[in-house]
């Protein structure tokens, strides 16, 4: 073997490691958002596990639409339980300012564009957004086309 062709075989194995270790990262920050979601709207965790039981996995933009979203929407329709908004919205900004590319994504194709359905529900959760989140609501109203 030559020292060019050791070469690439240690690149290759260097970025396949590479490769592996972001997607270990990106699925603990997902598995992150996952357990404090949970730990925000507890009364969900049956609806959670039903989810997986009948996906055979963890679908993150289905949970996140079809277990946590319901009951964020209700939340904000209700806008009676500030403390809770305020901590899931604070939440929200911290997750919209991470560094992990795959979690903002989707968390933008799931919660932020599904706040964005509803012009009075979004009116309310922009009370609570930060500066970041509502910079991301905004983008993913853009790419649906409901805004220039």
């Amino acid at each position: 073997m030559d020292i060019l062709e050791a070469f690439r075989n240690d690149l290759n194995n260097a970025i396949k490691s590479v490769q592996i270790k972001e997607f270990i990262d990106m699925s603990e920050k997902s598995e992150e958002f996952l357990r404090v979601m949970l730990d925000f709207i507890p009364s969900s965790k049956n609806e959670y596990r039903k989810s997986i039981e009948d996906n055979g996995e963890v679908l993150e933009t289905v949970i996140i639409e079809d277990v946590f979203m319901p009951e964020i929407l209700k939340l904000l329709s209700e806008d009676t339980n500030i403390k809770l908004l305020r901590r899931t919205f604070d939440y929200f900004e911290e997750v919209s300012n991470c560094e992990d590319n795959y979690l903002v994504n989707i968390f933008s194709i799931t919660v932020l564009e599904i706040l964005g359905n509803d012009r009075t529900i979004l009116g309310i959760a922009q009370k609570y957004m930060g500066p970041k989140t509502m910079q991301l609501q905004v983008q993913a109203d853009r790419n649906l086309g409901r805004i220039q």
